[in-house]
């Protein structure tokens, strides 16, 4: 795990730049810092080391080919390199191996085959950066669902890259404009989403893709398309046309748990203190599971707890930890130490991003940093087994609503708006206690309009982007009019739920989910690692019969009976709760002072980017407790919190 950054440009900066945008990228590899560059081709690769595999100089980067025409300058790991090295050795195409490093395996690959080939042999995480000094061309590339960031655009001239947008920061031909339409999709989404970037002229590279540029590409002014290896959606459509057939439910299961022990065993390979973080749910637990039984000796696992019990999941991860017999770690935060991790997101984050969920992660990576340099995680599970409840929430209002003309659904949407959210919640406080339990609401306004705004939805994938979306394209940004979703992303599965479950795979998991735990882990220089993001198994997973995955209105069936033979159902089996902090509260007290500063209506008219009146009244409503419009709030604040570290 490392940072990486360079430029391509007829003219190259000074050494002292580019060192110091190196050094910007420290927190992703504190080890060491290396630097290559060719002023006669008008290249520079930048690279901060966060030793894994090989802490020799042996696998020190930028890194050479064995024949010199290959540099390059890698973020991520190779897990399968020990293999690909093997295959480079029975086809006659090994060389004399200065260290065991995997990035030196990824060159040798990439003379020997080819760049596409060798992508598609791959099994990792990664985003690189590899200049080709026979052709003169430069090759920049990221992994299968984009676990590794890496930024690319045009700027004075020239092509520039980092890991992250603070290293791009240091050159005086990035010019740092706003995209208003990538902060109108930002607003929409609470993370700048797919290629887009906060900067203008800036985009990320799609996982799962590469591309070539030349020293013409600068000079032109535009950017050539990118080239796609592997795509989350061929493959969800490959997996449904050719799905697996299973002896019995048995067979099946004995089949998933063998994919998940090659994946964890590939990830668990380091040459440094590695451990796994623990909620003690069903996909961090399953993880845990399976790495423990394939150790020697107890692994260490890390997990922290909330005194508020709403929030708290320690106790259960505890349990788990010692069934398995882990060595446990667990702190206890306050809110105080929740509260002090916020004045550094915009600097952690670099991009305006607002998932909340983000100060508990970067306190258990903080934690875990302490003990180890790499750890396993559960994320994934849920969008590849379809786990979350709004899959199945989603999927019964679909199912009893479709039927009905979009107008008649618009009509009873109106009516259920006519009452206001409090209105609501005083007849559900009244009526909870003889209601059914299913029926039962808390919060039953907010819950309600909400449901109220996707009952006009006229497509499933419609009903889904109201689900996860805050403000409205057109509602808040100024200078933005319209519809900026760009019709549908190009998927229509008849079944809502893995609908919804691809959607997540292509959208939420890399713009959201992996973000909040790249940033936040390497903020303080902890390598995380996925194992249900292998390709393998997400590739297994949509070859598998729904019923395999969802039954009984439950989704995960397949992953709960393999983590049965490792935890009693007893330690797991529990309502989901997420990953959260109480925003909602905390912006009606601790946080009043701070976010009242950055909502201002004359700063905000004075800075230009919102329009401050929708803003205002929301926040009004929060405060006075009308409304609970925690989400919509820390979008703007979050932005507001990024604009001011920038200075502007």
């Amino acid at each position: 795990m490392c940072g990486i950054v360079g430029i391509l440009a007829r003219r190259l900066p000074s050494r002292n730049v580019l060192e110091r945008a190196c050094h910007a990228l420290r927190h992703r590899g504190p080890d060491d810092s290396g630097l290559w560059m060719d002023a006669e081709a008008g290249v520079a690769l930048g690279h901060r080391r966060l030793a894994i595999i090989d802490v020799s100089p042996a696998g020190a980067q930028p890194m050479s080919s064995a024949t010199g025409r290959w540099v390059i300058a890698l973020n991520g790991e190779i897990y399968n390199h020990v293999n690909l090295r093997k295959e480079l050795e029975t086809t006659g195409k090994g060389q004399a191996w200065r260290g065991h490093s995997d990035t030196e395996t990824l060159l040798a690959c990439i003379e020997a085959w080819g760049v596409e080939a060798t992508l598609q042999a791959s099994v990792g995480m990664f985003a690189f950066a590899a200049w080709d000094r026979q052709a003169r061309r430069l090759i920049l590339a990221r992994d299968r669902f984009g676990e590794k960031p890496l930024y690319y655009g045009l700027g004075g001239g020239a092509l520039l890259f980092a890991s992250e947008l603070k290293a791009l920061r240091v050159f005086k031909e990035f010019s740092g404009d706003i995209d208003r339409e990538a902060l109108a999709l930002y607003m929409y989404y609470n993370a700048v989403p797919g290629s887009r970037c906060i900067y203008a002229g800036f985009a990320k590279l799609k996982p799962g893709s590469w591309i070539e540029l030349g020293l013409d590409v600068p000079e032109s002014g535009s950017l050539p398309q990118a080239r796609v290896y592997w795509s989350a959606f061929d493959r969800v459509k490959a997996g449904l046309d050719s799905p697996l057939s299973f002896s019995s439910d048995e067979d099946a299961v004995d089949r998933l748990e063998a994919v998940l022990r090659e994946s964890i065993a590939g990830q668990m390979i380091a040459d440094v203190p590695l451990g796994a973080l623990l909620s003690g749910g069903i996909d961090s637990s399953t993880i845990v599971a399976l790495m423990q039984s394939q150790a020697s000796k107890p692994i260490r696992t890390f997990s922290i707890g909330f005194h508020d019990e709403a929030y708290n999941e320690a106790h259960y991860a505890k349990a788990v930890a010692a069934h398995l017999g882990t060595e446990h770690t667990e702190l206890y935060v306050t809110p105080a130490d929740a509260l002090a991790v916020i004045p550094r997101l915009p600097a952690i984050y670099d991009e305006p991003f607002a998932d909340s969920s983000q100060i508990p992660t970067y306190l258990v990576s903080a934690l875990t940093r302490q003990h180890v340099t790499v750890a396993l995680s559960g994320d994934g599970g849920d969008e590849v087994f379809g786990g979350y409840n709004r899959y199945f929430l989603a999927t019964s209002l679909w199912r009893r609503t479709r039927r009905l003309p979009v107008g008649a659904r618009r009509f009873i949407a109106s009516r259920i708006n006519a009452v206001s959210p409090g209105n609501w919640d005083r007849l559900f406080s009244t009526l909870n206690p003889v209601l059914p339990k299913r029926f039962r609401l808390s919060l039953a306004g907010d819950k309600l309009h909400k449901g109220a705004a996707v009952l006009g939805a006229p497509t499933g994938e419609s009903l889904y982007r109201q689900l996860n979306s805050h403000w409205q394209f057109d509602e808040v940004v100024v200078g933005i009019d319209g519809d900026l979703s760009r019709g549908t992303m190009g998927l229509d599965l008849p079944d809502l739920t893995e609908q919804m479950m691809a959607l997540d795979a292509v959208s939420y998991l890399p713009d959201d989910i992996l973000v909040k735990v790249d940033r936040a882990a390497m903020a303080v220089s902890l390598e995380t690692r996925v194992p249900f993001l292998d390709h393998r198994v997400f590739e297994f997973a949509w070859r598998l019969p729904r019923n395999l995955k969802i039954r009984g209105g439950q989704g995960k069936w397949i992953l709960r009976q393999v983590l049965d033979r490792y935890v009693p159902r007893s330690l797991i089996e529990r309502p989901k709760m997420g990953f959260g902090v109480p925003i909602y509260d905390w912006l009606r007290g601790p946080l009043k002072a701070w976010a009242e500063d950055l909502l201002d209506e004359s700063l905000l008219r004075a800075q230009g980017y919102f329009r401050p009146a929708p803003i205002r009244k929301k926040w009004n409503e929060h405060l006075s407790g009308q409304r609970n419009w925690q989400y919509h709030l820390w979008d703007v604040l979050l932005f507001q919190a990024w604009l001011q570290a920038e200075g502007r």
